[in-house]
């Protein structure tokens, strides 16, 4: 996972179909039919788990049957306890009665369904935490307690290890260079977490120790499935029953039948779950529509980091609650600004106001005149075909050219595509540093270095570094 910096933005459902994909979920839908099913005479352990006697008729009520019926059962049935679907009446006795929170499923909110919802997807990433316990009696102290050192379990480093893929998954998915709503492979995410970044060529210690992840990661997806987080396809037996034998499977780092080792889908509502949890961890977890009710100013600032889709999105859902000449007035005025942050505002500014009609013409004849505003005016104006626009001045030329290029480095930092912009210039302007370093503007000086640093060739650059420097004398600096 990333530092405390923003995440790239998620688009999530609206949470009423999200809360409709909650409620159809095998393991929630299972808990609610147990908790109603539940009754004066059903029994649970110390535990809080059905007793042993009473899992038959409770799988039957499921309709489960087969191996796996007892464990699904077990699963469903805790999860409706720990999620308050089933209360425990008397600890001592047993006994069990309906919960408050199982009326939240059928006539509270989307948002109430969800909270039930998030409650489950804890239960479930709790058990998926837990290894495999083959060796319990081996295990077990004097007491009949678990030694969990003899289980060369750590139950903190096996919740981070599953918390870290989980992030990174919830990662490549929203960001705008990810795989979106296709699968990843599994040995990618393994291998997100064990590969250091500047390794070049994985060594065989490292390999094992991603075919040793994959196989866990395949378990807990396994788990993780049927209360909705993702969708998964695991891995193939044939690979499985490798592993089984002592045969470590290599880790397709390159295959392209990658997909037999596994592919997992975070689904809408896994979207949703990972964005919460990871908020209640302190990240900033933006989701597209956060800004659409707040001022221009917000939405300007807010979008200056999203990638380019996101912040396309997000500016037309703040513009479709406004009307198109009032949201442009808006806009203009939460452009202005000499600090830092003022040229990619702008750039915003005038992204948002590509996506408005002919309407919000008055609006930006209004800033003509204006130092700040009357370049991008300009440039709107004539895009939308407009009559009698004014020819913009030398000074506003240059000034309008240093707030671009501010603003495509605080939005790129050193792209191709800025470094294509900066050698475009200097072709095409024969003395630009000779007027560039006058220009009143506070990144005049920043920019013009920067243009030093990306120009391939050394005269030009050095021209630029000249002119910088300046342009930082003419300010004092």
């Amino acid at each position: 996972m990333p530092d405390s910096s923003p995440l790239p933005p998620v688009r999530l459902h609206p949470e009423a179909e999200l809360a409709r994909d909650a409620l159809s979920t095998p393991l929630l839908s299972r808990a609610a039919r147990l908790a109603r099913w539940a009754g004066p005479e059903t029994r649970v352990d110390a535990g809080g788990g059905l007793v042993d006697e009473q899992l038959p008729a409770a799988a039957e009520a499921l309709g489960l049957s087969g191996d796996d019926a007892a464990a699904a059962t077990s699963e469903a049935w805790r999860v409706a306890v720990d999620t308050g679907l089933v209360q425990i009446t008397d600890e001592d006795e047993g006994t069990v009665t309906a919960g408050e929170d199982l009326g939240l499923l059928t006539s509270g909110s989307p948002h109430d369904v969800l909270g039930v919802w998030q409650d489950a997807l804890e239960t479930v990433l709790a058990d998926a935490s837990v290894p495999d316990l083959d060796g319990l009696e081996d295990a077990l102290d004097e007491d009949g307690g678990i030694d969990v050192s003899r289980l060369e379990w750590d139950p903190e480093g096996e919740a981070e290890f599953l918390d870290g893929v989980l992030g990174n998954l919830y990662l490549l998915t929203v960001s705008e260079d990810g795989p979106g709503d296709a699968p990843v492979p599994l040995p990618a995410l393994a291998a997100s977490m064990i590969v250091p970044s500047d390794m070049g060529e994985p060594t065989n210690d490292v390999l094992e120790q991603v075919s040793d992840a994959m196989m866990r990661l395949d378990d807990q997806f396994r788990l993780l499935e049927p209360v909705g987080l993702v969708e998964y396809q695991p891995v193939d037996e044939a690979l499985m029953a490798e592993a089984d034998a002592g045969e470590e499977p290599a880790a397709p780092l390159d295959d392209t039948d990658v997909s037999r080792y596994g592919m997992v889908r975070l689904t809408p509502l896994g979207r949703y779950g990972l964005r919460s949890r990871l908020m209640e961890a302190g990240f900033s977890a933006p989701a597209v529509g956060d800004l659409a009710d707040k001022g221009a100013d917000a939405l300007l600032d807010g979008t200056a980091a999203f990638p380019q889709a996101a912040a396309q999105a997000e500016t037309e859902q703040w513009l479709s609650r406004r009307e198109s000449l009032t949201a442009a007035r808006e806009l203009l005025a939460a452009a202005r600004g000499a600090d830092a942050g003022a040229p990619l505002r702008r750039l915003r500014c005038q992204q948002a106001l590509s996506l408005v009609g002919q309407e919000a013409e008055p609006a930006l004849r209004e800033v003509l005149d204006d130092a700040e505003l009357g370049g991008l005016a300009r440039v709107w104006l004539t895009e939308q075909g407009a009559a009698d626009v004014p020819p913009p001045s030398e000074a506003m030329i240059f000034w309008l050219t240093i707030d671009t290029v501010a603003a495509q480095l605080a939005a790129e930092g050193n792209s191709e595509e800025l470094r294509e912009l900066v050698q475009g210039l200097a072709a095409q302007h024969g003395g630009f540093f000779a007027a560039a370093w006058r220009v009143d503007h506070p990144a005049t000086a920043d920019v013009l270095e920067a243009m030093g640093r990306l120009h391939p060739d050394k005269r030009i650059a050095k021209e630029a570094r000249k002119a910088a420097f300046k342009a930082r004398s003419q300010h004092g600096g």
